[in-house]
């Protein structure tokens, strides 16, 4: 049984397959885009392909088989003629494919772009929710179907339709009594195809989310090697990638089933036609008055249909994989983002940031328990305020409404007396920072990574944001300095290093409320020294909250909140709190403790 879990961006189209290509051909422009003028071609090109038989006939019954005998010249200008139009169609067809490849790639890099702006401004529910790998999956398998399908399966669909048509139509001025023979036979195929259509659609559904589901164990597995080599957890984790793989495996087999009996329908189905269309008119040539070259021209005819059948059947497994994906995308770009930001923001003024929180609550989506309840406080702008409580307080998530990746469900937050939700993101971004305790870092230098807090930014700020950290010692000790590389996910780095170049990212970007998710707390003692008075010279001119993990932090701030089962249960300076016997006296008792032990 599979173990896929399904967030909100995998729900599984309510709609049909081809009702989901014509709504993804129509939302991209790069496909929609000079279709008449690809389809003009089209027929042509299909078109072009019908002259060989009506030449062959010509040729047999006007210069071979003829009264007048053989007759060389008719032959050889037939031939001159089929060769030239040979030509032009496989001109026509070069430059038919060479356009959608491009359409294609255009179109999958839209997506792409499209879907990966989607997952950015889902909300922290929508990530918590979904699979990784899910999300990958939308940009990358699910994308990539889509591509072999506008640069291979659509070219199918727009020619072969139109050469099956043109196929039947001379078949029916040769002989309307053949041409209706080869229509019964292969109108035999319809109800098989449309059964292995209904059916390749579910099985190519599946298997997108199957793959998703892997992807997400994979890079898991990949992203915590570490982890698993320090539990001993190998086995495991092979086990659980094992059956993720088998799951893929088993779906893929059910899909390819479909796929393999789609592949004969065009050769058994063009063999009984071929071969009823010759019994019949060699039995019937004479009542019906059928040339010999006009029987020949109408076997040649049916040779043709089997190409057309073969390549719609062929093209279904192509279709059915991007239909899928593209309903997965589709779903994804559906989602309303939580977070709707402003058309015309307001735009919050420069320096210290005050914060007002009215009566706010947040509850994460399907939770019982809501992880923050009527909280309220005002911090004054240029103060330095330390978030403190147990695990699962809800400090963190404080923390983060403050810099709206999330907002509440409930009250209101003001920055400089303007409501949250009403900044423009480029006035926030200006003006509010956080530094998480991971410190990400993204697969580039040291300097790339420092550039990310403000994208732009000279060599000289950067260097400037380095001294303010007091960091200048720590850079000059890196094998390439600012060009060191960091590797992926900053691994080339201790974690220390990382929390390094995350704060000198922060000072780059001078916010006016910078958050710190105790972005010290596994650095070095001495580097903890220092870093300690680049913070407080940091802290200048700014609105400083840290959530304090480590009470040192709150010891030495303006303003102390302690969170309790989601509410602030007390406030004030260290000196008021210390003493009062209440939560934050045992917490800095238990940490005193802690320290001592250590």
């Amino acid at each position: 049984m599979s173990s896929t879990q399904h967030g909100p961006s995998d729900a599984a189209p309510t709609v049909g397959a081809f009702a989901v290509l014509r709504r993804g051909i129509s939302s991209s422009p790069a496909l929609r885009e000079g279709t008449a003028v690809l389809f003009g071609l089209a027929i042509v090109a299909a078109s072009s392909r019908l002259a060989v038989p009506v030449l062959l006939q010509y040729s047999l019954d006007r210069g071979v088989l003829g009264a007048a005998g053989v007759r060389p010249r008719i032959v050889i200008v037939a031939c001159l003629i089929a060769a030239a139009i040979l030509t032009t169609t496989a001109i026509l067809t070069f430059v038919l494919t060479k356009a959608l490849a491009r359409r294609a790639e255009q179109a999958v890099a839209d997506l792409r772009t499209q879907a990966l702006g989607q997952v950015h401004r889902l909300s922290l529910a929508d990530h918590n929710e979904s699979l990784r790998g899910n999300m990958l999956a939308r940009v990358t398998s699910d994308a990539n179907a889509i591509g072999h399908f506008a640069e291979w399966a659509l070219l199918i669909w727009v020619i072969d339709p139109m050469l099956l048509i043109g196929i039947f139509a001379v078949l029916a001025f040769f002989s309307w009594q053949l041409a209706v023979i080869a229509f019964l036979t292969f109108l035999l195929t319809f109800p098989v195809m449309r059964f292995l259509q209904k059916h390749m659609y579910d099985a190519h559904e599946a298997l997108r989310t199957d793959v998703g589901s892997m992807l997400s164990t994979f890079g898991e597995s990949l992203s915590g090697a570490d982890t698993v080599r320090a539990n001993g957890v190998e086995e495991r984790t092979r086990t659980r990638q094992r059956a993720a793989t088998r799951t893929t495996y088993r779906t893929r087999l059910r899909a390819n089933r479909y796929m393999s009996s789609v592949y004969v329908i065009g050769d058994l189905f063009g063999g009984v036609a071929f071969a009823a269309v010759l019994v019949t008119g060699l039995a019937f040539h004479d009542r019906w008055g059928i040339t010999a070259g006009e029987l020949t021209a109408c076997l040649f005819l049916i040779s043709m249909l089997e190409g057309p059948v073969s390549g719609l059947g062929e093209s279904l497994s192509e279709t059915q994989a991007a239909a899928a994906g593209w309903g997965k995308i589709l779903g994804l770009l559906d989602q309303q983002p939580d977070i709707t930001e402003p058309a015309n923001g307001h735009t919050i003024r420069g320096g210290p940031v005050g914060i007002e929180v009215d009566d706010v609550t947040f509850s994460y989506r399907g939770a019982v328990e809501p992880v923050l309840r009527d909280v309220s406080v005002d911090l004054p702008p240029g103060a330095n305020i330390a978030v403190v409580g147990e695990t699962g307080s809800g400090k963190t998530t404080f923390a983060k409404l403050l810099c709206r990746l999330s907002d509440p469900t409930g009250g209101e937050i003001r920055l400089n007396g303007t409501a949250l939700p009403t900044v423009s993101p480029a006035s926030r971004l200006e003006s509010v920072r956080i530094v998480p305790q991971d410190g990400f870092l993204f697969d580039r230098t040291v300097g790339e990574n420092i550039r990310f807090g403000r994208p732009g930014a000279s060599d000289a700020d950067i260097a400037a944001a380095i001294d303010l950290i007091g960091l200048n010692d720590w850079v000059g000790r890196l094998d390439a300095g600012l060009d060191t590389p960091v590797g992926e996910r900053g691994g080339n780095l201790s974690v220390g290093e990382r929390q390094l170049v995350a704060l000198a990212r922060a000072a780059l970007a001078d916010p006016g409320l910078l958050i710190l998710d105790e972005a010290t707390s596994a650095v070095d003692p001495e580097t903890d020294q220092a870093l300690t008075t680049a913070l407080r010279r940091l802290a200048e001119n700014r609105t400083l909250v840290s959530i304090a993990h480590r009470l040192a932090t709150a010891e030495s701030a303006d303003l102390i909140l302690v969170f309790d089962h989601g509410v602030i249960v007390e406030q004030g300076p260290h000196e008021s709190l210390v003493g009062a016997g209440g939560v934050y006296t045992r917490l800095h008792q238990a940490w005193q403790g802690a320290t001592r032990s250590d």
